[in-house]
């Protein structure tokens, strides 16, 4: 499964120093929105090290040119019942090629595999390549309900770490 123009593949431990810095090429469109410019700026979100622990349970992804190159990746951990994707991101050249719906699709496809429920992520609520491009692929944001504390944690969590307060929510998608 993959794109037309760019395969996915499992990732590999040879693939972890690439992820970081295929995040803050992907990270260089956040320069359109001044509120959240500082992201362009700022290192990978995830480390090497929880890359690795995303690979070792074979839940990150990445989508390959033809050189065999990583462009793009998808790092997930198992909570609960749910697949939740940690970070999505595609190379600032290689976007708009399909390749973010397409890893995205390998997870929800691997999370039924797997028997999961559902998968979950956060994401800006006003990033236009964000939530809405999440919606147009089945995800629905979800409130901070009492059956949802564990997103809302994250939310929280993230906020906590500095990002914009009221910027992110979670999302929901049935596998």
């Amino acid at each position: 499964m993959g794109s037309a123009s760019f395969p996915v593949r499992l990732a590999r431990q040879e693939d972890v120093p690439k992820l970081p810095v295929i995040e803050r090429s992907a990270a260089q469109l956040f320069r359109q929105l001044p509120a959240l410019a500082f992201l362009a700026e700022d290192g990978a979100s995830l480390s090497e090290a929880q890359h690795t622990a995303c690979i070792v349970q074979g839940l990150c992804w990445v989508g390959v040119e033809s050189a065999g190159k990583p462009c793009g990746f998808l790092s997930a951990e198992q909570q609960g019942s749910d697949l939740h994707i940690l970070e999505v991101s595609v190379e600032i050249r290689a976007q708009g090629a399909g390749l973010g719906r397409a890893l995205i699709q390998h997870a929800c496809a691997e999370a039924k595999a797997r028997g999961m429920a559902r998968v979950t992520l956060t994401t800006f609520r006003s990033a236009p390549w964000n939530r809405p491009f999440y919606e147009r692929l089945g995800f629905c944001v979800v409130s901070s309900a009492k059956n949802e504390t564990r997103l809302t944690e994250n939310v929280r969590q993230e906020e906590i770490s500095g990002l914009p307060p009221g910027s992110r929510c979670a999302m929901v998608k049935m596998v």
